[in-house]
């Protein structure tokens, strides 16, 4: 479970992040949707223990991240918007490090990073430096690093930006699987037809305050009652419209699905 309780983050005079008071219960896919500086990076640095917040108190499966950072730190996956690997190691080096640093033993990081490298089809380039991947590639090994413990939280800021179809495919059927199996997922995004196809609840983003929490079908009924005709005009109302940086590219189907 995660929990933001009345959490605000300032940059100088700055508001970045103004109250949010939000809850994503165990084992539940939330997408968190806005437009460029709406707050949602400086929301997940907050949870991931990054940055702290200004205000309020966050949790993650009821260890508050700032004064129990260790534990809650334990219990989460992460993967940043620029996933960074070092230059000099193979993705296999890389997991076998990120594994250690959780703590696992010899067998079980190996064991564990033979099972990444399998479902993320990473056979072909583990084994080569990371300098030579491409942002789909380290994309890839980010994911298999923040699993390797099986974490009961995972995190992810704009996962499929720049990424090929055939790799999106892949991390939605991951993140939907792992929801499934009880692992809670919070996840930005840019694109609501991503969120609408595999969120339970999304929640809505600008600048810095929530303008929306629920499901899509929650959504959609409000955009009804608004006499909005379709999704995306009611996400360009919520967060100021097209001025403010919410392409619509980014809130139709395949939506920053570049090439790897």
């Amino acid at each position: 479970m995660i929990e933001f309780r009345n959490v605000s983050r300032t940059y100088g005079r700055k508001l970045a992040v103004d109250g949010l008071d939000l809850t994503i219960r165990d084992g539940e896919l939330f997408a968190f949707l806005g437009p460029n500086g709406a707050g949602k990076t400086t929301s997940i640095k907050m949870l991931v223990g990054l940055l702290r917040p200004s205000s309020g108190e966050l949790r993650v499966c009821g260890f508050d991240v700032v004064k129990e950072s260790q534990q809650a730190n334990s219990l989460l996956g992460y993967i940043p918007d620029e996933p960074y690997l070092y230059d000099k190691l193979s993705g296999r080096e890389f997991l076998l490090f990120v594994a250690g640093m959780f703590g696992l033993a010899s067998r079980a990081a190996e064991e564990r990073v033979t099972r990444e490298i399998a479902r993320f089809d990473l056979a072909s380039f583990v084994d080569d430096l990371c300098e030579s991947y491409s942002h789909g590639m380290k994309q890839r090994v980010a994911l298999a690093g923040a699993l390797l413990h099986d974490p009961e939280v995972l995190v992810l800021d704009e996962p499929t930006v720049g990424l090929d179809p055939r790799s999106v495919r892949l991390i939605k059927d991951l993140l939907r699987a792992r929801a499934a199996a009880g692992t809670t997922v919070f996840m930005s995004t840019h694109s609501l037809a991503i969120a609408e196809e595999i969120a339970d609840r999304v929640g809505i983003v600008h600048q810095g305050r929530l303008r929306f929490v629920g499901t899509v079908g929650e959504l959609r009924q409000q955009s009804e009652r608004m006499g909005q005709a379709s999704l995306e005009q009611m996400f360009l109302e919520m967060t100021g419209g097209l001025a403010e940086g919410a392409s619509s590219a980014l809130l139709t189907p395949g939506a920053g699905e570049g090439q790897l």
